[in-house]
């Protein structure tokens, strides 16, 4: 079955909001560990790739007539307190952060690719997540490399993020 003219504008406005809300969570974490934590130059290079996938978004978005969401507020506030209430409890608990997130976008990038290669509809935007996921991949492999899994009550806080991350997505395809 072809994906639909709203079914791609919703992946759009998802992930356009979901790289803007990783921005804003690196945001956070750098503020609070400056750039000599353990861990800073990593996340400044993770900030930095979550930026550039933002930017094809929004330029994909101004092309296409794509609306963004409107819970960018909301985005703006949670994602930045998110970080740095993470990188408050300890590098690991950023990290933790960092993997917890990354599992659940590689999940929804993985499901949206599906999608799209089973309909053959939109190959820009195929090659644009497909692209954009093997990033996320990497700084999740990266976060569980630098201890994420040390965090503190590391299952918890990490259902907790994931939990919060799949209601994000759910709220940004729509609002």
């Amino acid at each position: 079955m072809a994906v639909t003219k709203e079914e791609i504008e919703r992946m759009i406005r998802v992930d356009q909001a979901g790289e803007y809300g990783a921005t804003r969570i690196y945001e956070g974490q750098l503020a609070v560990m400056g750039t000599r934590g353990p861990h800073s130059e990593e996340i400044a290079g993770m900030a930095r790739q979550e930026e550039g996938h933002r930017e094809r978004f929004d330029a994909l978005m101004a092309r296409r007539g794509v609306r963004p969401t409107a819970l960018r507020p909301f985005w703006t506030a949670a994602g930045y307190a998110l970080g740095a209430g993470t990188a408050l409890i300890g590098p690991e608990a950023a990290m933790a952060c960092t993997a917890a997130v990354e599992t659940e976008i590689d999940q929804h990038y993985s499901d949206q690719l599906d999608r799209l290669e089973e309909s053959n509809t939109d190959p820009e935007l195929a090659a644009m997540i497909a692209e954009f996921r093997e990033d996320e991949r990497e700084h999740r492999d990266a976060a569980l490399a630098a201890g994420a899994e040390r965090a503190p009550a590391y299952p918890l806080m990490s259902g907790l993020i994931r939990f919060g991350c799949r209601a994000a997505i759910k709220l940004a395809e729509r609002i």
